[in-house]
């Protein structure tokens, strides 16, 4: 089974991934690695922070002359900040080490501060915001990389664009090689693929940014060359559907997620969501006349093209913080201010592209097993064999 784990903390010395499960002989490319995390940290309204990290990773283990070896991939990615807080937060105590810790007594609102310490029975949200921030996503785009590697064997690509900033929406679907042309940019504004769109987003997050305040959003996540016949129905923790949304909501600040056109089809009738069955005798294959179903139906992959959506929330610290309680006094007070970024949308979806990119990883290996990738590429060949057949 193919799982991972992250480990760190937002102002820690680094984050750490370690990766489980995927077989020998996955070309590993550190600086597609890197590409990915440089994505991460790209668009308009990103913070301060981004100024200050310049992420890299370091594979240490699973992964010898570019391949993987099928024991566990860990990586390192430092912090740079970390020099900053050394005092602050130091792994062991010491004289003084208390004075430096920068508590954050006043919980901000939308954040995890006060259900964590409430959890955790601590007197600051420090620790909580340490681990709480979306820092951490770092970590999953550096295994998420390594996962699309994998995917790329089977001619499977993850991709992500932004579909709304605030209350600006792209009213028209997305081509693919759209989508693929953004991915390949290296000026990142907002992520959208239609450039009079983004600039409208723009102003969006310039209003936000004006008046102390911050601006979510909707990001896409596409998934191209998926095969039929990933997940199952046969019980609730198999479909596919359910695991990728569970993949997405649990991105930071990500509150709703939406497969397919799951929208528009509630408020439409049956005959009007379903997507008609045909098929294609030249090529073998059945085909659906539109894709409503974002690619999976009944818990599994159908064959087409994999739409899911998350739904962002704006970032919870505000430079115009809300109204709080401080935890020493239990009088009103204002929030605490972190430093942080005003519109996340863009980085949004490269993290939802790493989620999604685990998701379908996991459910190939999953299905097609194999200890090495020429033995799950030949398992794999074989299904698709079988699948001609129909």
């Amino acid at each position: 089974m193919l799982r991972f784990e992250t480990a760190g903390e937002s102002h820690g010395e680094c984050l750490v991934a370690t990766l489980v499960g995927l077989p020998a002989g996955v070309p590993v490319s550190l600086e597609a690695v890197n590409r990915e995390l440089w994505r991460r940290q790209q668009g308009y309204g990103r913070g301060g922070r981004m100024k200050i990290e310049t992420d890299q990773a370091g594979i240490v283990s699973g992964v010898r002359h570019s391949k993987t070896i099928g024991s566990p991939v860990a990586l390192i990615i430092r912090n740079q900040d970390w020099k900053n807080w050394s005092e602050a937060l130091p792994v062991e105590d010491a004289e003084g080490a208390w004075e430096n810790k920068k508590p954050v007594t006043r919980p901000r609102p939308g954040h995890a501060d006060l259900p964590g310490i409430i959890k955790y029975d601590f007197r600051d949200a420090r620790y909580v915001l340490e681990r709480a921030s979306a820092r951490e996503t770092a970590a999953r785009v550096a295994v998420g990389a390594l996962a699309k590697a994998f995917l790329a064997g089977f001619g499977i690509q993850v991709l992500s664009h932004a579909v709304a900033v605030g209350g600006v929406r792209l009213e028209r679907a997305a081509a693919w090689e759209e989508i693929v042309a953004l991915s390949q940019k290296d000026e990142v504004l907002l992520g959208c693929v239609d450039p009079e769109t983004e600039a409208r987003m723009k102003e969006q997050v310039d209003q936000a940014y004006r008046s102390g305040d911050t601006v979510g959003g909707v990001f896409e996540v596409v998934a191209r060359g998926v095969p039929p016949g990933l997940g199952s129905y046969i019980s609730w923790d198999t479909r596919l559907d359910g695991r990728l949304a569970q993949a997405i909501v649990s991105i930071p600040a990500v509150k709703g997620v939406e497969i397919g056109a799951a929208a528009e089809g509630a408020a439409s009738f049956g005959s009007k969501v379903q997507d008609t069955i045909h098929y294609d005798k030249s090529q073998r294959r059945f085909w659906r006349g539109a894709n409503r179903a974002g690619g999976v139906e009944g818990g599994m992959t159908n064959g087409e093209m994999i739409v899911v959506r998350g739904l962002l929330k704006p970032i919870s610290t505000l430079r115009r913080p809300l109204e709080s309680v401080d935890l020493e006094t239990r009088e009103p007070a204002l929030a605490a201010y972190e430093r942080s970024d005003v519109c996340v949308v863009p980085a949004a979806g490269v993290i939802g592209e790493a989620m999604t990119a685990m998701v379908i990883a996991q459910a190939m290996i999953e299905k097609f097993g194999g200890d090495s990738l020429g033995e799950t590429k030949r398992n794999f060949d074989g299904y698709l064999a079988q699948v001609r057949e129909y």
